[in-house]
C-alpha cells in the first residue's frame, strides 16, 4: 500500500499588508521576540502595537508587505529608515519574519524579493539588512542569494536569552547603485 503525504507547494500571494493582518503578524513576532535572536526586542509588541509601527512605515512611503497562503498570513516583510538624521535618508533597512513552522517553504524568499523590487522602484540608494544572531543562517543565506553582501559583524552587542548576540550587517545597492 502506497501512502502519500501532502506537502504545501502553493506559492506564497504577496500584498500590502492591511491593519486586519496585525493580530497574526503579532503572533509571528511574538515567537521570535520570545523564542528566538532574530530580533533583540525582549517583549512582545500587541497587534496595536505593529499597527502603529505599520502606519509609521506607511506614512514613510516605505513598503509593508505580507505573504498567504490559503487565506492565512504565513509571513511578512518591511523596510524602514535605517537611521534617523537627514544624510541617511537614501539608505533603508529591510525585515522579514515567517510563521513558525512555515520556514523552507520560499516565503522568505519571495517577500524579500517583493519588497526588494518595490524598494528599487523608490529613490532609495542602499539596503541594509541587520541580522540578530551571527548563526542566523537562514536570513543570511536568504539575503545573498538577493545580492546582498556582507559587510561585516558586530560581536556581542546585544544580551538576550542569556547570551550575548551579534548582528551582522548585510547591504544591497537598489536602483542606480547597482541592485544584485
Amino acid at each position: 500500500m502506497n501512502t502519500r503525504i501532502a506537502f504545501e507547494t502553493r506559492e506564497p500571494s504577496i500584498r500590502d499588508a492591511t491593519p486586519a493582518d496585525f493580530d497574526a503578524i503579532a503572533r509571528i513576532y511574538a515567537h521570535y521576540v520570545e523564542n528566538a535572536l532574530a530580533t533583540f526586542e525582549e517583549v512582545a509588541p500587541g497587534a496595536d502595537e505593529m499597527r502603529s509601527r505599520h502606519a509609521a512605515v506607511v506614512a514613510a512611503r516605505l513598503p509593508y508587505l505580507v505573504a498567504e497562503v490559503d487565506g492565512v498570513v504565513v509571513g511578512y516583510a518591511y523596510a524602514t529608515a535605517y537611521r534617523a538624521r537627514s544624510a541617511y535618508r537614501h539608505t533603508i533597512e529591510d525585515s522579514v519574519y515567517i510563521a513558525d513552522g512555515k520556514h523552507g517553504r520560499g516565503i522568505g524568499l519571495a517577500l524579500l524579493t517583493a519588497l526588494v523590487e518595490r524598494c528599487e522602484a523608490g529613490p532609495w540608494r542602499q539596503l541594509i539588512a541587520v541580522i540578530g544572531n551571527s548563526g542566523n543562517a537562514g536570513s543570511i543565506a536568504l539575503h545573498a542569494r538577493l545580492g546582498f553582501e556582507h559587510i561585516g559583524v558586530l560581536r556581542k552587542v546585544g544580551f538576550k536569552h542569556g547570551k550575548w548576540v551579534d548582528t551582522v550587517l548585510m547591504q544591497r545597492g537598489l536602483g542606480d547603485a547597482g541592485g544584485g
